[in-house]
């Protein structure tokens, strides 16, 4: 009989495996290498070291049986060579089982000796997996959600792996990417409402059903079909050795929480922008100018003018300034909507200079629109 249990537990090379779209493949690859890198130096370090040990007690050996001819007593280091050489012994048998059971890879499979090519028919992809246009997924999530969401938010806040277990088997319509997106959309809002206790919570539950889609794809098999597999996986105890997949699990999870906590702070930011933008639109003048723009480009005298809503020492700041920037900053001033030309102004004076006052909704003047209409009215007369 042949012995296939050698070929149970073998480390296949990075390239042949597949991962989530949502997972941070390179880095998950790049730790899987070095980690296999690791073990394989430690283990020729430490043949390396049983070597050198046994040449050491090998000239040791020489050694005794030299001084035994020439007659000397060597029994007290026949005693210490007995005992250094029982505890290599024992430290090899060791080694030898170690490395016996130590699963093979790429560089420790050795040579085949025949080749044969065996092309795989994968399985058709179901209708979820067509691919779909943006439009086409934010409808299916959102009617996805709309039919879902309390059992969403309830596998969301779940908090034992069994019992996530026995819900997705309870709910198997949940198992499905449109879960993993919905759960992505909501820690994002949680991270910008600022309850990160929630957030990474809930990001646990979004990297399992990431994990268990993933599993499902390597497995060309229907993710229904996977939820046993996955979190037995998940609640595996660890006995000594390095746990890979829990620990490539926890390595996705703190990356995803850092994503969420960047892209909840973009968010934020483009929407101040936006509410920023919207304000700015709302206090145009009719010339499209923004006032508190305009207000900040004027020279200072302007500048005090405005703030002290003193009319004769604007006509007299502007009779005093060169006509053409008097012109110009009058024209962004009107523009703005913070002053608009009297109808005595127009017909006799075109350049601008007597002007009557209008509300400017700037912050750094503190004027309500009252006290403006005020001053235009005075103006008016």
């Amino acid at each position: 009989m042949v012995d296939y249990s050698r070929w149970k537990n073998i480390e296949v090379s990075d390239d042949e495996d597949e991962t989530h779209p949502n997972i941070d493949t390179p880095s998950l690859f790049r730790w899987r290498h070095e980690a296999r890198l690791q073990r394989m130096e430690e283990m020729k370090e430490e043949k390396e070291e049983i070597a050198k040990a046994k040449e050491e007690l090998s000239i040791k050996k020489e050694d005794i049986d030299s001084k035994r001819k020439s007659g000397e007593d060597v029994s007290h280091l026949e005693r210490t060579f007995n005992s250094a050489a029982a505890n290599l012994a024992e430290r090899e048998n060791a080694f030898l089982k170690a490395e016996k059971s130590a699963p093979w890879n790429v560089d420790t499979i050795g040579q085949p000796g025949f080749s044969k090519t065996v092309i795989n028919t994968n399985p058709k992809p179901s209708d979820d997996d067509v691919e779909l246009s943006i439009e086409e997924k934010g409808k299916r999530l959102h009617a996805f959600t709309k039919e879902n969401e309390p059992l969403l938010k309830q596998f969301g806040l779940l908090q034992k792996i069994q019992d996530s277990k026995r819900f997705l088997e309870e709910h198997p319509q949940l198992i499905c990417e449109d879960t993993a997106n919905y759960l992505v959309i909501w820690c994002v809002e949680l991270a910008m409402e600022e309850k990160f206790e929630l957030m990474n919570h809930v990001s646990h539950q979004c990297i399992c059903m990431q994990f268990l889609l993933d599993l499902a794809k390597q497995l060309y098999r229907d993710p229904r079909t996977c939820v046993g597999s996955f979190f037995s996986k998940m609640n595996q105890k660890n006995k000594g050795q390095l746990d890979d997949y829990k620990q490539a699990f926890d390595a996705e999870l703190e990356l995803f929480r850092k994503r969420v906590r960047a892209r909840a702070e973009e968010k934020i930011q483009e929407a101040m922008e936006e509410a920023e933008e919207e304000e700015r639109q709302a206090r145009l003048g009719p010339g499209g100018l923004d006032p508190v723009e305009v207000f900040k480009s004027l020279p200072q005298v302007l500048k005090t003018c405005f703030e002290t809503k003193d009319v004769p020492l604007l006509q007299k700041t502007l009779l005093e300034l060169p006509e053409e920037d008097a012109r110009y900053h009058m024209k962004r001033c009107v523009d703005a909507g913070m002053w608009y030309p009297s109808k005595e102004s127009e017909e006799e004076q075109g350049d601008g200079d007597k002007m009557k006052h209008e509300d400017k909704e700037d912050s750094d003047s503190g004027e309500n629109s009252q006290q403006f209409q005020e001053l235009k009215n005075s103006c008016q007369e």
